[in-house]
């Protein structure tokens, strides 16, 4: 009978090339003589292994994408509430530190509560950086520029043991993308790789243009045909094994002790680069350090410079009339007493029925609308909407502790009209509310201005940095 060989290769010592092979083996002797020949026949299979191989590639980047998906739903969900939450935390510890002296030893507990509000509000906004729901404020702009306005700050971040060398394409390509996403993204990767070598070692970022002819398949990544600039981070560190590389954009996964990381951080980098249309690919072997690399697609605008810098607060004071609209309590209580401490008077609706009711009512102004954007029955926009044609000279501030996605799909944010995320500070909701209420311009105009965007604000105004961004010459 034949013998069917199942598979076997067959390597060219000239070219290095493999090639599959299918074998029939058929004995051929005579009658009653021992067997002195074989015929084979052999079938080249090469290319039915690479599909089979592309299949089984696809079948998994399928999966990997469902589940990271089926993450991202949930954490977006989680993230809405939490951020309710901790609007409350961190506003009623602002107006309580208002009111107490700096030497009442009240103060250094409460300043805990603040502060750690504050961080569970960061790591909600990891979360929707990580479930692609985040809202982003993209511009045109060079890549190199980001990268060049972090390396005074990353050599202190990195330490003296970690030798950091830049390699940037001298005609780099533009991207769209947020700027202060894309540093966040490369923050990331450096601290990841510091990690990834404790006892130092060499850090390279480097910029690149490349293009693609066809659809590259590999290593659970696909890029389309296409331009592309690439954001490459490499470090010489420990380096990680293959079951560690399928796990490492999942949130809260990580290889350090308890207490050392939140396994957010290669989460954020992963979902930053996927909103903004990129690629996120990454080599590494144990032992011999760890690549990655950020794929953006080339952008054809004219670029914008981008510059870091401090901005002056204006006095945030004021004596307007303010339908604050929000269906949960505390939070609605929390923004009312914020804004009369503000000079405001404040009118309150727990929802947007009621809200168009107190606007039919009210016999006076009502100079802006600050309301949630999801709320039950009415939502923000259609409360907006209803008051439109009643009061057309009043404007609107829309706030929500919802992701991009819920807030996009109620008509908010994507015509450009203003807008606040939660969880804010007093500072912060009161220095928006003044913005809005100064702009000269008629509400819903699409705005360039950056403080009118919907761009969420730092909570910490003293000691964050704002992005200013001017036309380049």
């Amino acid at each position: 009978m034949p013998k069917l060989i199942p598979e076997g290769q067959l390597t060219n010592p000239t070219t290095g090339e493999t090639r599959f092979f299918q074998t029939i083996k058929v004995p051929l002797k005579l009658p009653g003589t021992e067997t002195t020949h074989v015929l084979g026949v052999a079938t080249d299979i090469t290319e039915r292994k690479k599909t089979e191989e592309a299949l089984r590639e696809s079948e998994e980047m399928l999966r990997q994408a469902q589940k990271m998906e089926s993450i991202g739903t949930l954490a977006g969900g989680i993230a809405h509430d939490f951020n309710n939450l901790m609007t409350v935390v961190t506003g009623y510890s602002e107006l309580a530190l208002r009111r107490i002296a700096q030497n009442d030893p009240l103060r250094s507990k409460i300043e805990e509560i603040r502060d750690a509000g504050e961080r569970a509000a960061s790591l909600t906004g990891q979360l929707l950086a990580f479930s692609r729901k985040q809202i982003l404020k993209p511009v045109v702009l060079d890549v190199n520029t980001v990268v060049t306005g972090l390396s005074k700050m990353l050599p202190r971040l990195l330490g003296e043991d970690i030798d950091l060398r830049f390699e940037l394409a001298n005609s780099i390509w533009q991207v769209k993308a947020d700027p202060g996403q894309m540093e966040q993204v490369l923050m990331n990767l450096a601290v990841n790789a510091r990690d990834a070598m404790p006892t130092g070692g060499r850090l390279t970022v480097k910029t690149e243009n490349v293009e693609f002819a066809g659809r590259s398949v590999k290593r659970r990544m696909v890029v389309e045909p296409g331009s592309y600039i690439v954001l490459s981070v490499t470090d010489n560190g420990t380096g990680m094994d293959a079951e560690t590389q399928s796990h490492i954009f999942e949130p809260f996964f990580t290889t350090k002790e308890i207490g050392k990381g939140t396994g957010l951080g290669l989460a954020t980098v992963y979902g930053i680069v996927k909103q903004s249309g990129g690629t996120v690919w990454v080599y590494s072997e144990p032992g011999r350090g760890t690549t990655f690399r950020i794929y953006l697609p080339r952008e054809d605008e004219v670029a914008v410079t981008y510059n870091r810098q401090r901005t002056e607060r204006p006095v945030a004071q004021g004596h307007e009339t303010i339908l604050l609209v929000e269906d949960e309590e505390s939070v609605r209580n929390l923004a009312k007493e914020i804004l009369e401490a503000y000079g405001y008077e404040v009118l309150t609706a727990a929802n947007g029925a009621e809200g168009v009711r107190v606007c039919r009512e009210y016999m006076n102004d009502i100079a802006l609308i600050v309301t949630d954007v999801v709320m039950p029955q009415m939502s923000g926009r259609e409360l907006a909407e209803s008051v439109r044609t009643i009061r057309p000279e009043t404007r609107v501030l829309y706030m929500s502790g919802f992701t991009d996605d819920a807030v996009v799909h109620h008509g908010v944010v994507a015509d450009g009209t203003c807008f606040i995320q939660k969880p804010f500070s007093p500072e912060t909701l009161a220095l928006k509310v003044r913005e809005v209420l100064d702009y000269p311009h008629a509400q819903g105009e699409s705005r360039d201005n950056n403080e009118l965007s919907g761009m969420p604000r730092p909570s910490n105004d003293s000691e964050k940095l704002n992005y200013g961004y001017n036309p380049a010459n």
